[in-house]
């Protein structure tokens, strides 16, 4: 479940992004004025333009994967509020809690006295932006479901917080890693079914970074013609698709693999599981490169 709770952080909400613009070139070309020197203004995945004075000081990030990421760009010093769910890296954890980051707690956030608040894309954090403009306290909303989302991310937090060529220093490592972790598709690739919820069935689709895990370990996502990032589907969708494993997202068997009606899955009722356990697993982050490469192991082990 913990792929659904801090990874997709509730997937009934995910809209349509929006691609991210340069944040001076567009300030211009609206003909808005540039911020002092030290400044920067972005455009967020809502489309909104968020004006920063100096680079950000204070900041509370409210997605384990914007949390992760800010470290990674090296601007980890200036998070002083995360999620109960931001556990990496091991310095995140000395960052105090503001509890939940969709419909989170305005107040306190607020007491964190940020200059910056990093929300999660969803419509149910909506309420909380408004709340946080009366305060005068400044947002940004990012949608960080797939591996482009992460680099477009990387960027602008890296504008935002003055660490934009750290930002590009990470990048290039990272697709450096990524492309040699990266495996060839084959047609004989085993079909994984990727389910987040049971009740009722919730499955990763195409439109997740999770999903591209599974691809570039050398498998297929047995759903991933599902353009969104997950979606609800039945026992008889996943019956008819004959999965050839089902990824487990922890150490311990599924409760959904006890039940009567998941027997009907070959896949579930010999019990052909995938088991991954790591945080790389539950969030768009830099550790996705070691997530492909433990995954197409486990698989390799898993089909012989």
């Amino acid at each position: 479940m913990g792929i659904l709770i801090s990874s997709i952080h509730r997937t009934s909400s995910l809209l349509t992004r929006l691609a991210f613009v340069g944040a001076l070139l567009l300030a211009a070309a609206c003909g808005r004025s540039a911020p002092p020197s030290g400044g920067a203004v972005v455009v967020d995945d809502v489309g909104d333009s968020v004006r920063l004075d100096h680079p950000a000081r204070r900041i509370v990030s409210l997605a384990p994967a914007s949390t992760e990421l800010l470290f990674a760009i090296g601007a980890g010093t200036a998070v002083v509020g995360r999620t109960r769910w931001c556990d990496y890296p091991a310095a995140a954890l000395d960052v105090p809690s503001v509890g939940d980051g969709i419909q989170p707690n305005v107040e306190a956030v607020a007491a964190r006295h940020p200059d910056l608040v990093v929300l999660y894309h969803s419509a149910q954090n909506s309420g909380a932006r408004q709340q946080f403009a009366r305060l005068g306290i400044a947002t940004v909303e990012l949608a960080l479901d797939r591996l482009e989302d992460f680099e477009r991310s990387a960027h602008l937090l890296g504008t935002l917080t003055g660490h934009g060529a750290d930002a590009d220093t990470m990048l290039a490592a990272f697709q450096a890693r990524l492309a040699a972790a990266t495996q060839p598709t084959r047609p004989d690739a085993p079909t994984v079914l990727i389910l987040v919820w049971d009740q009722p069935p919730m499955t990763i689709g195409h439109g997740s970074f999770l999903s591209e895990i599974v691809e570039r370990a050398g498998a297929r996502n047995l759903f991933g013609d599902l353009a969104a990032s997950a979606g609800v589907i039945s026992v008889e969708a996943v019956v008819n698709r004959r999965p050839d494993l089902v990824l487990v997202t922890s150490d311990s068997e599924p409760a959904f693999a006890r039940r009567p009606e998941w027997q009907t899955v070959a896949a579930v009722r010999q019990r052909r599981f995938v088991r991954v356990s790591s945080s790389a697993f539950n969030r768009p982050s830099p550790r996705m490169p070691e997530a492909i490469r433990e995954l197409t192991g486990r698989l390799r082990a898993a089909v012989r």
